[in-house]
């Protein structure tokens, strides 16, 4: 399994993948989950992928055969990031449909994207593509998209998360979900891909791929556990009625 979240927030966007895929104890492996497509100065675009890897791997396959051969259209010809999400829908779909027409036999082949960027001229736009092609879109009343193992991550985004916060205190909360997502569920591991991008700069940028070792993300994984065990006795105990 994995787990990957996507912010799009007043200031920026903020990326972050594991890269773990798990097809049982004896096969763990190790593959990238965040990819990246641009042209310097006028479009920035990424993509998370969480599910089957032989589909995800298809899928990036074909965006980038779209690119090498010149094909039209593909991401970086197409006006904007709606259509953009389209196109990866379209393409996932087919993928998906290529492997077996069978409805129920598809769900073996299922894989979700998160489609995030910016194109010159227009805002940033995050989408959460689905199996079957579709899509929805964030919104600054809910600025962030988790595909994968999320339900122990979810927690610290929505209650603390907002489509105001400074990218530095966004990507803490971000990192904060990891941790506890990778406390709790061992389908998830590092090392963790992490990406930001600052609003209107049209710059890819590099990214950062956090080892075990890693001492920030050791530290406050550290801090933010010994923030919640004092935040719990510092709670009221419980009144004598509740030992009843």
């Amino acid at each position: 399994m994995t787990y990957c979240c996507a912010l799009r927030l007043e200031q920026g966007m903020v990326f972050i993948s594991d890269t773990r895929t798990n097809a049982g104890v004896d096969h763990i492996s190790v593959f990238r989950k965040l990819y990246t497509f641009g042209i310097p100065g006028e479009r920035v675009i990424v993509i998370q992928a969480s599910g089957n890897l032989a589909t995800t791997q298809a899928v990036i396959g074909h965006i980038k055969n779209q690119l090498e051969l010149n094909q039209e259209p593909n991401i970086l010809s197409l006006h904007t990031m709606f259509e953009v999400a389209e196109l990866v829908g379209r393409t996932l779909k087919h993928v998906i449909e290529s492997v077996t027409t069978d409805t129920m036999e598809q769900s073996n082949y299922y894989c979700s994207l998160l489609v995030g960027g910016q194109i010159a001229g227009q805002d940033m736009q995050l989408y959460h593509i689905y199996p079957q092609g579709n899509f929805i879109c964030a919104t600054s009343d809910t600025p962030y998209f988790q595909i994968g193992e999320s339900k122990y991550g979810k927690p610290i985004l929505d209650r603390a998360l907002s489509y105001d916060m400074p990218l530095d205190e966004a990507l803490r909360c971000s990192l904060i979900s990891f941790a506890s997502t990778l406390r709790s569920n061992v389908s998830v591991g590092m090392p963790l891909d992490v990406l930001v991008y600052h609003k209107d700069t049209f710059e890819i940028p590099t990214g950062k791929r956090i080892q075990e070792d890693d001492e920030y993300f050791t530290k406050i994984s550290k801090q933010w556990s010994d923030t919640l065990k004092k935040g719990l006795q510092e709670l009221p105990k419980p009144t004598l009625d509740y030992f009843q």
